[in-house]
């Protein structure tokens, strides 16, 4: 009962604020001198600090106390093909420490180590030992496994399908005191948007990150969908055109990607004639700039995604469509086109919106994620639970 109290009250000041202790009493129901026992209890333990006093009303000023942002921290990582972003933030959300680097690694070893090695910079440049951080979860392309430590379906990451790849990375020294949860990095995305970006308050929501590759996180109820085996949203996989007896190989990249990701553009820009087109970042320049047969290439493009939707939206009827990701990311070009090619081909069609938070979406989402199991963790290693039943 102790330790319900205190978690009562904590939960209390993170929710709402800084409180005096007759406001806590009021909002949770709980008497002061239980509200005061707890206040003592978690103060002690470094997860509730004073701000000062208040001096509204008449008598004697009460102390006013606040949830410590930095009684723990938490980090989040997204593993790109081309840059690696490290974040580490305090139990209010706040980024306390940031790094980007290129990912220049051509091995899943390389790869584990610059993580680790990078997670380690990051954590340092806050000013943070690595048992302070309590939580960390990695944003990746591909369906992780945890049972098998494996990544499937990321061949743009050079040997990162390596079997029992995860198990190196949970254990690598700068993150091995943490929990660590790797999590797919379109799933990562609609996470962060839903809770800092184009999605906040929608509680059914696809978003359709293109780029390198192609991917689609999902929200049903506000909550992630990661289906039976943590494959939902791996559009990549969708047949597109013509079916070919070549059977289902999770190393190579899916129809879908074939058709309608990075690479696919350029293709399709060279094969239009374009001289310029050597990224699909130069496709969208052009376009930008009114070149007509890159306008083409684009069109051609908005309608391939919009084929993906209008397949995913008969089934899960979202409503909103976030695009993300180098290529999704150009909605103003993209955005209409879907529409009518939406309109033309099912009776509801989702709102198309730009997602807020640019290439910083897979990292806020890997943020928020961790944040919501830090709580819990922080008040564990506080020994709290275990002090209140000694009590």
């Amino acid at each position: 009962m102790r330790a319900l109290n205190q978690r009562l009250v904590l939960d209390r000041l993170r929710a709402h604020g800084e409180a005096t202790r007759p406001r806590i009493a009021a909002d949770t129901g709980l008497s002061k001198p239980t509200v005061g026992q707890a206040l003592v209890d978690l103060e002690q333990h470094g997860l509730v600090r004073t701000t000062g006093r208040s001096l509204a009303g008449p008598g004697r000023a009460a102390v006013v106390y606040q949830a410590a942002p930095d009684a723990g921290h938490v980090v989040g990582v997204d593993i790109g093909r081309r840059v690696l972003r490290i974040a580490v933030a305090d139990l209010e959300g706040s980024i306390v420490a940031r790094l980007d680097e290129p990912n220049r690694c051509r091995s899943a070893s390389a790869l584990v180590r610059t993580v680790s090695e990078s997670v380690e910079r990051a954590v340092s440049s806050a000013g943070l030992h690595p048992h302070e951080v309590v939580s960390t979860v990695v944003g990746t392309p591909g369906v992780p496994d945890p049972a098998t430590g494996t990544v499937h379906r990321a061949p743009n990451l050079p040997g990162w399908e390596r079997r029992g790849l995860l198990h190196e990375l949970a254990s690598a020294p700068a993150v091995a005191g943490s929990d660590v949860v790797v999590e797919n990095d379109a799933n990562l995305c609609a996470v962060g948007e839903h809770a800092l970006g184009a999605a906040l308050g929608v509680d059914a929501l696809v978003c359709l990150t293109v780029g390198t590759g192609i991917g689609m996180g999902l929200l049903v109820d506000g909550k992630l969908f990661r289906g039976a085996h943590g494959a939902a949203g791996e559009i990549a996989d969708l047949p597109f055109g013509p079916l070919r007896n070549r059977g289902a190989d999770a190393r190579r990249p899916g129809p879908v990607e074939t058709a309608a990701a990075g690479q696919a553009v350029v293709a399709a820009a060279r094969a239009r004639g374009v001289p310029k087109a050597r990224s699909a970042k130069d496709v969208f320049r052009l376009a930008r700039a009114g070149d007509p047969r890159a306008l083409a290439v684009v069109e051609q493009e908005a309608e391939k995604l919009a084929y993906v939707v209008a397949a995913v939206a008969a089934v899960l009827d979202p409503r909103l469509i976030v695009l993300g990701g180098g290529i999704g990311g150009n909605t103003d070009l993209l955005a209409g086109p879907m529409r009518r090619t939406l309109a033309a081909t099912t009776p509801v069609v989702p709102d198309i919106v730009a997602g807020r938070l640019g290439e910083d979406a897979v990292l806020a989402g890997a943020i928020a994620t961790a944040l919501s199991t830090a709580h819990e963790l922080v008040f564990d290693r506080r020994g709290l639970r275990r002090a209140a039943g000694d009590a």
